[in-house]
């Protein structure tokens, strides 16, 4: 039987994938429905530096962010953090909240990952509250192959552009009648269309040749099938670059057999979260990917895989690079570009060619002797910084 995807008319769709984001800031603030409406705080100015907002999370978060300041205090970074630690055992939401008013404030943060312990349902997760309260749109991972890591398969290149407030994370839930919950997910026209938007014009800004996208339509005709045939539509704007679709599930077999026939990837939030994970795993596990959080005037970065590492907390073993690799893209957005590229370079040497590697890697160094390596490489560039060559 033919597949039948839910259709809206062309007048419906166009109108609304067209629209551009010359809003309000106050309109801005409605893209998810358990969204609370709030007024923009200007970003604070600080002259040639910028301040941070800096998020340590629980687990293996504080010590990786302690790395982060070190490496970049080493290396003079033009960059001061404003450090925000929120309580995970916490029932109410005040640290959640001036940690986002601190974010709107800097426009930026780098983060690790939030614990919430509480099971109470009026607690929502806490990463997924501070990415729908700054409406951070879109997460991408770029999952590429480091040479001197063993792993399934090599010269692996592939970008995941994930929805990054819908779906499942919408967190509407209720009991209906004892012993039967209902959970909603959310897919909108206009969320999906800024996603799929986004990745072509990743794709063709990047060279990129193909875009890919995730779906369950076949199960979920209503709203996946919007999400996939709001990338049908979009696809036709961009002709020079090639569009299919694949089941999710067969996505997974599929990227775990070939991963190189993907390019870049548009998926749902869901979905992305699961691809991601399967992706890092494959090219050598949670602890070497950044990702970009982004939304129309914010951004967040973090590790890739999000994830907390409670069991290997204050052992030295952690591996820092995926942390460092978000701060390098930090730096990136804010226009570092020299010291970005000199913190990358370090890492890329410490990995690929000292082969310093720690355990989740195959290897037995700690996660001292990777930051101490990278500081060895940024000390042969120091001589510029000193003599004040480097803005």
């Amino acid at each position: 039987m033919a597949l039948r995807l839910f259709r809206l008319s062309q007048d419906v769709v166009t109108p609304l994938i067209k629209r551009n984001c010359t809003v309000s800031a106050f309109e801005l603030q409605h893209k998810n429905p358990v969204q609370r409406k709030v007024e923009l705080i200007p970003k604070a100015q600080y002259g040639g530096r910028h301040t941070v907002t800096m998020l340590p999370g629980g687990g293996i978060g504080p010590e990786l962010m302690s790395y982060v300041r070190e490496v970049f205090r080493f290396a003079g970074v033009p960059v001061d953090f404003e450090i925000v630690d929120i309580d995970p055992a916490s029932e109410g939401n005040d640290d959640l909240e001036y940690a986002i008013t601190t974010i709107k404030r800097n426009g930026v943060a780098l983060k690790g990952n939030i614990e919430t312990k509480s099971e109470a349902t009026g607690i929502m997760s806490r990463n997924v509250a501070l990415r729908n309260e700054l409406d951070l749109f879109v997460n991408v991972l770029h999952c590429k192959s480091f040479n001197a890591i063993p792993a399934h398969h090599s010269n692996v290149d592939v970008v995941i552009v994930r929805q990054n407030t819908e779906g499942e994370y919408a967190m509407l839930e209720h009991e209906s009648v004892h012993g039967v919950v209902e959970s909603m997910k959310v897919v909108t026209i206009e969320n999906a269309a800024r996603v799929a938007r986004y990745a072509f014009e990743f794709a063709k800004n990047n060279n990129r040749k193909k875009v890919t996208t995730i779906h369950k339509a076949n199960i979920m005709k209503l709203s996946d099938g919007l999400f996939l045939n709001v990338a049908r539509n979009i696809a036709k704007e961009y002709p020079e670059i090639q569009h299919n679709d694949m089941i999710i599930d067969n996505c997974c077999m599929q990227l775990v057999s070939n991963p190189h026939q993907f390019d870049v990837m548009n998926t749902t939030n869901l979905y992305g979260s699961i691809t991601s994970n399967v992706l890092c795993g494959l090219v050598g596990g949670a602890g070497l990917f950044s990702g970009r959080n982004y939304g129309d005037y914010y951004a967040v970065f973090e590790p890739g895989t999000r994830n907390t590492g409670t069991a290997i907390a204050g052992k030295n073993v952690a591996n820092p690079v995926a942390m460092l690799n978000a701060a390098v893209d930090m730096l990136y957005h804010l226009g570092h570009r020299y010291h970005a590229d000199c913190i990358s370079d370090a890492i890329h040497k410490t990995i690929d060619i000292d082969g310093i590697h720690t355990p989740d890697l195959g290897g037995t160094n700690t996660s001292t002797e990777i930051v101490q390596n990278v500081l060895k490489h940024l000390a042969e560039k120091r001589t510029y910084w000193q003599h004040g060559l480097i803005a």
